[in-house]
């Protein structure tokens, strides 16, 4: 390819570049401000959830039939999601959704053992409901916001993508330029600018694909569905919950079988750090229990899934099933959540996922202030009104 060519392409990529940063800079930079904030959201809020504890009582919870009755009585004429059972001495948490007509996102906390009201928290407001509302839609109506959210992120991988190819230097002697800031007392601050642009922006990249990916799979079907047959997967990776075998009204109207399932799950999954029953949404649904094997993940959950009037376990052709029985693209898949905020990696992880998206936000500050200064020199250069004579 000659020189001529290359330059053609190389301007046409920044070109690509440029248009795609300039449209969707604010739009990442808020979705990155506010993904770094989310990702220590469960350790920012341990400083002040005192209400999720109790004082440990020799003595059984209460089955899952009478929680769901206080609850309704709390929080009248709503949908119950489901009833989470922790440790001995954590508090049982009611949640309350529902997606239309608008969003209900609420819990109600309940001492396990006497069923006594500690707190109800709406878990769509305060800091984090309005930090992961700006990180979803941007604070707008959620028909419009989600899809600007999502194809702006989507476009992000085209503008790192692009931006790797402009990095590449296209002798050695810029090699060490673009790994490091070599400046100087007389360096510019254009120069630092595009140092920062160009040096943080390749060290950031990976990160940011994997974010921008991660978030890709979260907002589109179709990028989730190929996603995970691209890593070899054959499940149905849809959430499909099985019906159960058979409906015996007597047993409706007298009884509620699945109050046996925490205290027979407990003894199974004794190193279990919660379980989250879900009631049979009608007559014909089973019941499913999500057994969470460690505090703060859920690529490793156990779904699963049991007749309502039998309790006889139920397979499910999703890949949401038991974990040990997931295949690796079903893992893979799983994971994507715990990978985008860094939880995968402990510790370690959520403060590399922090830096990185806050690297992230900061390229299209000064990817905007490097358009600007180049705008604004050509500007400048042209401008009669400044030769001087």
């Amino acid at each position: 390819m000659t020189n001529k060519k290359k330059n053609n392409r190389r301007k046409r990529i920044l070109q690509i570049h440029k248009i795609l940063g300039l449209t969707t800079g604010l739009v990442l930079f808020v979705v990155s401000i506010t993904g770094c904030l989310w990702v220590f959201k469960e350790e920012i809020e341990s400083f002040y959830d005192d209400y999720k504890y109790v004082n440990v009582q020799d003595q059984d919870f209460l089955v899952a039939s009478e929680i769901k009755k206080i609850a309704e009585k709390i929080i009248p004429n709503r949908t119950i999601h489901g009833v989470v059972y922790g440790q001995p001495d954590e508090a049982i948490e009611v949640v309350f959704y529902e997606s239309e007509p608008e969003v209900f996102y609420q819990s109600v906390y309940l001492n396990p053992y006497s069923g006594a009201f500690i707190k109800r928290v709406d878990n769509d407001a305060g800091f984090f409901g309005f930090v992961l509302k700006g990180h979803l839609r941007l604070w707008l109506p959620d028909a419009i916001g989600s899809r600007v959210v999502s194809y702006s992120v989507l476009l992000f991988l085209v503008i790192i993508i692009s931006g790797l190819i402009l990095w590449w230097p296209r002798n050695k002697k810029n090699w060490r330029q673009r790994l490091r800031f070599d400046w100087n007392k007389n360096t510019r601050w254009k120069r630092k600018n595009f140092d920062l642009h160009t040096v943080v922006g390749f060290y950031v990249s990976s990160f940011g694909l994997i974010l921008a990916f991660t978030g890709c799979v979260m907002a589109f079907n179709w990028f989730y569905f190929i996603a995970y047959k691209a890593s070899g997967g054959s499940n149905d990776p849809r959430f499909v919950i099985p019906e159960s075998e058979q409906v015996i009204a007597s047993t409706i109207a007298s009884s509620y079988p699945y109050d046996q399932l925490i205290p027979i799950l407990k003894k199974k999954y004794e190193d279990a750090h919660s379980f989250e029953l879900h009631y049979p949404e009608n007559d014909t649904t089973s019941v499913l229990v999500e057994v969470s094997n460690s505090k703060g993940l859920y690529y490793n959950m156990d779904y699963l899934f049991f007749d309502q009037y039998t309790l006889k376990e139920m397979e499910t052709p999703s890949i949401y099933g038991k974990y040990k029985n997931a295949s690796f693209a079903d893992k893979v898949i799983r994971m994507n959540y715990d990978i985008h905020i860094g939880a995968i990696g402990g510790l370690a992880g959520k403060i590399i996922a922090f830096l990185s998206s806050l690297l992230c936000a900061s390229l299209p500050v000064s990817g905007v202030l490097l358009w600007y200064g180049r705008k604004y020199k050509k500007k400048k250069k042209h401008n009669p009104s400044l030769v001087i004579t």
